[in-house]
């Protein structure tokens, strides 16, 4: 069997990547070589797999410990590199019993730990949201892709009418020993590639994994005041376990578009408005539009001044599992005319000559250097 990569290597990060690097990773890699985007491509689908064993280990703290420390020989690990095996408690035992047993054959051998019930891997979908959606919730349906047991063989790999063979090589065990030396070590069966079995006569379906790709469709109900990054978990929709292992799940990672107009900061929603200079000098009560294409009055006090800060209660977004809602921030700008005709400019004049009394900051400034 060729030599698997490593699980760095494999998402593009270093060894002292956080998990949030790893995360981020992931789901860029997945998302680029994802079956759904490469239909009928088998690298692409073997790429894929590739990228979701390295981010069941390494997204896991504990397993990344161990790959870190043992590599893909991580003897609490069946066979060196598959699935981690679940239903199995090894805190009792020490390292050095783990290592001890794999050199020498003990009650920790391979046979156990290679047919032991593996959950299947967990599968990750985004589904884009607009604006709207994941303030107010709606409905989506997508599809997406999966391994499904083979109808046709029952995820034996055999033809129908016919079973997989016990490996004469190692006996099913799925490891075989060979002299170290002063010592017997153990290593994975090439016969079998650690599996125990051997098929004669594979399944024309499958191809013998056992396995086929299969669309399905999903639906889920966005709650209001999903933002991006949320997710929701669908247990048992992921990919088939294996001896009889419990399926994984689908998470479904939003990822909402920004607004034209309004952004969002958890559940306070923000909206520039401009306003004309006469609504900022004499105070005008003015349409602000809100996020359900309505609108609502608020008045603007007389002497607004540029960028001044607003808050209209209730008017942001509802406030995810709980039917509080958050603040809207209006940002007024006052807009100062271009474009001015002769009255107007006479007009401005006049109140410019009845405002002399008052002396502007850049006077102010201009008179303290003169002194």
């Amino acid at each position: 069997m060729a030599s698997k990569r490593d699980y760095y290597e494999v998402l593009g990060v270093d060894r002292n990547a956080t998990q949030e690097d790893i995360k981020k990773a992931y789901r860029k890699l997945a998302k680029e070589c994802h079956p759904d985007q490469h239909p009928d491509d088998k690298d692409a689908e073997a790429r894929f797999m590739e990228l979701n064993e390295a981010n069941e280990v390494l997204s896991d703290p504990e397993k990344r410990a161990r790959y870190d420390r043992f590599g893909h020989e991580d003897p609490m690990r069946g066979g060196g590199g598959g699935s981690y095996a679940g239903g199995f408690d090894f805190s009792g035992f020490g390292m050095g019993d783990d290592i001890f047993s794999q050199l020498f054959g003990g009650a920790m051998g391979g046979t156990q730990r290679r047919n032991a019930p593996m959950q299947g891997s967990d599968i990750q979908y985004e589904l884009k949201l607009t604006f709207e959606e994941a303030a107010f919730g709606c409905k989506k349906s997508f599809e997406f892709t999966r391994n499904e047991v083979c109808d046709v063989c029952k995820g034996t790999g055999a033809k129908p009418g016919t079973q997989p063979k016990t490996c004469s090589t190692c006996k099913g065990t799925g490891r075989i020993r060979v002299n170290g030396g002063f010592m017997m070590m153990e290593r994975t069966c090439s016969a079998c590639g650690g599996a125990g079995k051997v098929i004669a006569d594979r399944c024309t379906a499958c191809g013998g994994s056992g396995r086929k790709r299969a669309r399905r469709t999903c639906t889920v109900e966005v709650p209001a005041g999903v933002d991006t990054g949320n997710y929701r978990t669908f247990r048992g929709d992921g990919e088939p376990g294996r001896n009889g292992g419990p399926n994984g799940d689908l998470q479904v990672v939003f990822n909402v578009r920004p607004h034209k107009v309004f952004r969002r900061e958890g559940t306070t929603l923000f909206l520039d408005l401009p306003i004309s200079f006469t609504q900022a000098a004499l105070g005008a009560d003015i349409d602000v539009p809100t996020l359900g294409g309505g609108k609502t009055t608020f008045h603007i006090p007389e002497g607004t001044q540029n960028d001044t800060q607003f808050r209209i209660r209730g008017e942001g977004i509802k406030q995810l599992r709980a039917n509080a809602r958050g603040d809207m921030i209006l940002t007024v700008h006052v807009e100062v005319p271009r474009r001015l005709n002769e009255k107007q400019k006479e007009v401005l004049r006049q109140f410019e000559a009845l405002s002399g009394g008052r002396k502007s900051f850049g006077e102010k400034i201009k008179e303290m250097f003169e002194k």
